[in-house]
């Protein structure tokens, strides 16, 4: 598909203003995601239409705890990324050689999730922003079937075009990896002030917004690290926003760092919650996975091996009547 937004011509290259790379791009070139073409001096999408991955998954998976909670998600993900994660779980498509796939319209991605019994679909797998058009199309198409619409990124996106993908968006994860300006340069081939900048405007919009972080050892897992994310968290987009610590295992060129422990995570998760951020859990041990009043301590959503809402009324505590901030049925 030809690109028709994001980006400038200049003689044969064209430099793509989708995401803070700005990748200038000479002919027969892609840039640094490896999915956007200078096609003959025609600015092309690779991966518009062509879907590695399209699953039915908890609204949990994504992880999403205060959005629809105990619903099911239509996600789908293609092939590339514009980060370059040491440690990425999903390397077998991200770094994968972009190749033919079957190609599916954005009316039948709709079509598939109308039949699942689903109302929402996410963008997710691979980072959604390497995907942008394909994306937009559909999420429009969403909208008009009252659908909802989910992304999980990497918040690595240019203000401009996050500007208008949020016109579309109900909800978003961003995977905050890190609180270090070199973590991100080394770690992932990144910056971390666009991310922030990303968390902040959406934050501001009319999206519910969750973070994760994923703890590394060694790398990004040290308590003031910890405790500087969670004091410009407070700052900047206040206590009620749901922070999900997630545990590192070994993946593609990180595989001889070890598993986080659980006690680093539990740590972490006592840092957020002495910052006053009030939804903490940790991701990928079972644990502290319910949600509670940050008032009364009443139980009101029960995770395990399904997700029940059991003391949320019109986003209030039934207990005690505190607001509980999310989306919920």
């Amino acid at each position: 598909m030809i690109i028709k937004k994001f980006y400038k011509k200049s003689g044969n290259n064209i430099k793509c203003l989708l995401c803070p790379h700005e990748c200038v791009i000479s002919v027969g070139r892609t840039g640094l995601c490896g999915t956007r073409k200078n096609e003959n001096n025609k600015f092309v999408s690779m991966v518009y239409g062509m879907p590695c991955a399209v699953h039915l998954d908890p609204i949990e998976k994504k992880p999403l705890y205060h959005f629809l909670p105990g619903e099911k998600i239509l996600s789908l993900g293609t092939l590339g990324c514009n980060l370059f994660c040491r440690g990425c779980q999903n390397y077998d498509i991200t770094r994968a050689r972009i190749t033919d796939l079957n190609f599916v319209e954005p009316e039948e991605i709709i079509r598939r999730c109308i039949e699942s019994g689903s109302r929402m679909i996410a963008y997710t797998y691979n980072e959604p922003t390497i995907f942008y058009e394909y994306m937009i199309n559909i999420a429009k198409l969403a909208k008009k079937h009252k659908i909802k619409n989910v992304i999980v990124s990497n918040g690595f996106i240019n203000p401009e075009p996050l500007k208008e993908l949020l016109k579309y968006i109900d909800a978003a994860n961003i995977d905050l990896k890190g609180f270090n300006e070199t973590f991100y340069r080394e770690y992932a081939n990144a910056s971390l002030k666009p991310v922030l900048n990303t968390i902040k405007a959406i934050h501001k919009s009319k999206t519910w917004l969750e973070m994760t972080n994923l703890l590394i050892p060694g790398l990004n897992d040290s308590t003031s690290e910890i405790n500087l994310m969670c004091d410009w968290i407070i700052k900047n987009i206040g206590k009620d926003v749901p922070l999900h610590f997630s545990r590192f295992f070994p993946y593609y060129k990180a595989d001889s760092i070890n598993i986080t422990p659980t006690d680093k995570l539990i740590e972490a998760e006592n840092i957020a919650k002495s910052k006053g951020i009030r939804y903490v859990y940790i991701g990928n041990i079972g644990l502290n996975e319910n949600t509670h009043c940050p008032k009364c301590d009443a139980l009101l959503i029960k995770r395990g091996f399904e997700t029940k809402v059991v003391g949320i009324k019109n986003n209030k505590c039934i207990k005690c009547r505190n607001i509980i901030k999310g989306v919920y049925n």
